[in-house]
């Protein structure tokens, strides 16, 4: 493999295609690793997350063929120690990984860690990688490769990432809930459609209207005083890149729900590879009586459902409400790698 290290973003657009074309056959396979989202995370450090940053993603290729990518940056980590990162880290991207196909993956991480090893090359004390899927195949291999060469490896469990498996059919979904859970479902959703405010929902699809309707996107979640101090100017501008982005390639989900013409919640997810990933949401605080965000999220199971989506993916957090509508656990994890 011929490994090469790149410090522009914009010299990594000659492979944007590449590089997504190698996502689609990787071992984790998510959004958060698409070369437009990745390119706006960078344009933004993750919505200044990481303003003290230096890009090193790494790439490997035998002949014409891009085998692997490590897209990583260096800076200090929040314990103070120079590491090198996934670029998504940590706070915006739910799941993250590098990039390679099962075959290929022992022989690039053996490459990748020679790779950065080399005097000169890099600075850096550990790998500090966060939000790898507890079943990705990087984490075995990547803990054999450091103790081949006597570093120390170790793992965390870091966040739940609840997700429903879907059956294809919202009556059948609802059954497989807790009784009093789906009972409590069915009556919001009918009290909403009964409340005579005339409630509607829709995903947005009009591209003339995607900047209005991801302003008022984020005015919605600015209505949580937790989320309005996360809205900060420059993680407004990555939000609007990233949901751009995923608009222009066909996997931006953007729902509303409406009660007399107002916005009463609304959700931000990914359509992608056959599943929901649940990215954000927003609730109105004149449509509490409503139960506006339960609503919206029984109409979209519905949606994925009928649509026969496989998976309904919550994604990081471990809120009471994500069980409630049937959501099973699994876990991302945080893997550092430090070299003697």
């Amino acid at each position: 493999m011929d490994f090469a290290l790149h410090r522009d973003f914009t010299e990594l657009a000659s492979i944007a295609e590449d590089w997504n074309k190698l996502l689609s056959e990787s071992v984790t396979h998510i959004p958060f690793l698409r070369h437009e989202y990745l390119s706006a995370w960078w344009t933004t450090r993750g919505g200044g997350e990481w303003p003290e940053s230096e890009l090193a993603v790494v790439t490997a290729r035998q002949g014409n063929r891009l085998v692997g990518v490590a897209p990583v940056f260096s800076a200090r980590n929040r314990d103070g120690n120079k590491a090198l990162l996934l670029l998504g880290s940590i706070e915006i991207s739910d799941y993250l990984d590098i990039l390679a196909r099962r075959a290929d993956l022992p022989a690039f991480l053996d490459g990748l860690l020679d790779f950065i090893a080399q005097p000169g090359k890099l600075d850096w004390q550990l790998l500090d990688w966060h939000n790898l899927p507890e079943a990705s195949p990087t984490l075995p291999f990547l803990q054999a490769e450091a103790e081949k060469r006597g570093w120390n490896f170790t793992r965390e469990q870091t966040y739940h990432v609840p997700a429903i498996p879907l059956t294809g059919d919202f009556e059948t979904y609802l059954a497989g809930i807790d009784k009093k859970q789906r009972h409590e479902i069915r009556r919001k959703m009918r009290r909403a459609e009964e409340s005579g405010q005339n409630v509607r929902w829709y995903i947005v699809e009009d591209a003339s209207t995607l900047d209005a309707e991801l302003e008022a996107f984020l005015d919605l979640m600015a209505e949580d005083p937790e989320k309005a101090a996360f809205l900060t100017p420059a993680m407004r501008t990555q939000m609007r890149l990233a949901c751009r982005a995923a608009f222009e390639c066909g996997w931006l989900q953007l729902a509303f729900l409406e009660a007399d013409e107002q916005k009463a919640a609304g959700y931000l997810n990914f359509d992608y590879l056959n599943r929901i990933w649940v990215y954000n949401s927003g609730i109105s605080r004149r449509f509490m009586d409503l139960s506006a965000g339960w609503v919206l999220l029984g109409y979209l199971l519905q949606w994925a459902n009928e649509k026969k989506r496989s998976e309904f993916d919550f994604m990081r957090g471990n809120e009471d409400y994500k069980y409630r509508f049937g959501g099973v656990d699994k876990f991302v994890v945080r893997a550092k790698v430090t070299r003697n």
